[in-house]
C-alpha cells in the first residue's frame, strides 16, 4: 500500500510543479503584453503562484504518502493541481490560437477553493465532526459541480467579462440555465466555506487535548492569513499579493504539522511568542514615534540627534517591555507554561531552606508531576556516604 500511495502522491506533485514552473518560466522569459498581463497576471504574480502551488502540492503529497487513509493529503494535492492548471492559462495566453482556451481555464482555480472547504470540514481526523454536517459536505460538492458545469457550458466565460464567448458554451434557454447553475455554484462555495469554519469551533468543543492542539495549528495559520490580508490592503498590488500568497502557503504547512503531529504541542508557545512580539512591536513603534514627535514638534529640536536619541530609548526599553509583555501573554494564552514556571520557581525557593533529603525527594517528584504530568516518575539518588 505504501509504495502505491508514494507513486500516486508524488506523481500528482510532479505534474503540478512541472506545469506551474513551465508556465511561469516561459512568462518570465517572454512577458505578456500589458493588456493581457492585467488579465492573466504578471511574471511576479506567477512566481508567487509557484510558492502557493509548491506548498499545497508538497504538503499534500507528503500527507497522502504518510497518511494515505486520511483524505486531507489528497485534497491538498488536488488543490495544488487545480491551481497549477489555472496558472497554465498564463502560458496559453502567449499564443493567439489558445487565447480563448486560456481564458476558459481561468475558472479552474475556484475548484481548489471548493476542495479547501472539504479540508476544513474533515480536519484533522479525515471524518466529519458528526452526521449533522453531511448536508454541508453535499452542498459544497453541489457548489463545485454547479460552478464546473456552468463554466463549461454557459454561453459566455463566467470568470471573466460576460462579453467573451465560451467556445464550449450552449446558446438559447439551455445556455441561460447553465449560466444560472454556474453563478449559483459560485455563491454556494463561500457559503459552505463559512459553515466549514464554524464546524471547527464545534469540533474544538468536543475534542481532546491532542485534537485541540491540531485545531490550534490551523486556526493560527488562518489568523496569519487574515492579518496579512488586512496589512496588505493599503499596500501596492505586488506587496499585497506577496503577503497574501505567503500567508496562504503557511496554511498547508500548519495542516501537515497537525496531521503528522510533528512538534504538535509547540503551538501554545508559538502563539504566545507571536502575540508577545506583535504587542512589543506596536508599543515600541508607538514610543519611538511619540519621542520623535515630542522632540521635533514640541521642543523644536530638528536634528539627527533627536531621532538617534529616540532610537536608543526604544532599544533600551526592548528587554524590560519584552519580559513584562511575555509574562502577561503567557499568563493568558500559554497558561500551562506559566503555571509550570511558577511551580518550578516555588520549588527552587523551598529548596534553599530544605535539609531533609527525603522531603526534597518527595517535593521534587510532586513538582515534576504537576509541571509535566508524566505517566511515571522515578528519582535516582547516589548511595549515601
Amino acid at each position: 500500500m505504501a509504495p502505491a500511495a508514494f507513486w500516486r502522491a508524488w506523481s500528482v506533485w510532479a505534474v503540478s510543479v512541472a506545469v506551474t514552473a513551465t508556465s511561469v518560466g516561459y512568462t518570465v522569459l517572454h512577458p505578456l503584453p500589458a493588456k493581457l498581463a492585467s488579465q492573466f497576471g504578471s511574471a511576479g504574480d506567477g512566481l508567487l503562484g509557484v510558492v502557493f502551488v509548491a506548498a499545497f502540492a508538497t504538503v499534500g503529497a507528503l500527507l497522502a504518502w504518510k497518511r494515505p487513509g486520511n483524505p486531507i493529503g489528497w485534497l491538498l494535492s488536488a488543490t495544488g493541481l487545480a491551481y497549477a492548471v489555472g496558472v497554465s492559462s498564463v502560458l496559453l495566453a502567449h499564443f493567439p490560437r489558445t487565447l480563448t482556451l486560456a481564458i476558459w481555464l481561468g475558472w479552474i482555480f475556484l475548484l481548489g477553493i471548493g476542495l479547501c472547504v472539504f479540508v476544513a470540514l474533515l480536519f484533522p481526523t479525515g471524518h466529519l465532526p458528526s452526521r449533522r454536517w453531511r448536508p454541508v459536505a453535499w452542498a459544497a460538492g453541489a457548489g463545485m459541480a454547479g460552478w464546473a458545469l456552468g463554466s463549461t457550458f454557459a454561453p459566455t466565460i463566467l470568470s471573466y467579462s460576460p462579453s467573451i464567448r465560451n467556445p464550449a458554451g450552449l446558446t438559447g434557454p439551455a445556455g441561460n440555465i447553465f449560466k444560472i447553475i454556474g453563478l449559483g455554484g459560485e455563491l454556494l462555495i463561500p457559503a459552505t466555506g463559512l459553515a466549514a469554519v464554524l464546524s471547527l469551533a464545534f469540533r474544538y468543543r468536543r475534542a481532546g487535548t491532542a485534537e485541540r492542539a491540531q485545531l490550534k495549528w490551523l486556526v493560527y495559520a488562518g489568523a496569519l492569513v487574515v492579518t496579512a490580508a488586512l496589512a496588505g490592503a493599503p499596500a501596492a498590488n505586488n506587496l499585497q499579493n506577496a503577503l497574501l500568497s505567503g500567508s496562504l502557503a503557511l496554511v498547508p504547512v500548519a495542516i501537515g504539522i497537525a496531521v503528522l503531529r510533528y512538534r504538535l504541542y509547540d503551538i501554545d508557545r508559538i502563539i504566545s511568542r507571536t502575540l508577545a512580539y506583535a504587542i512589543i512591536t506596536g508599543l515600541l513603534v508607538g514610543i519611538y514615534a511619540g519621542l520623535v514627535l515630542l522632540t521635533t514638534e514640541v521642543f523644536r529640536v530638528h536634528t539627527p540627534v533627536a531621532v538617534a536619541a529616540a532610537t536608543l530609548a526604544a532599544a533600551a526599553l526592548f528587554n524590560p517591555v519584552r519580559r513584562r509583555v511575555q509574562k502577561a501573554v503567557d499568563r493568558r494564552f500559554n497558561r500551562a507554561r506559566y503555571d509550570a514556571d511558577q511551580t518550578v520557581a516555588a520549588f527552587a525557593a523551598r529548596l534553599k531552606d530544605a535539609v531533609d533529603l527525603d522531603a526534597v525527594q518527595d517535593d521534587l517528584a510532586s513538582v515534576v508531576t504537576t509541571a509535566l504530568e508524566p505517566g511515571h516518575v522515578s528519582v535516582w539518588m547516589s548511595e549515601r556516604r
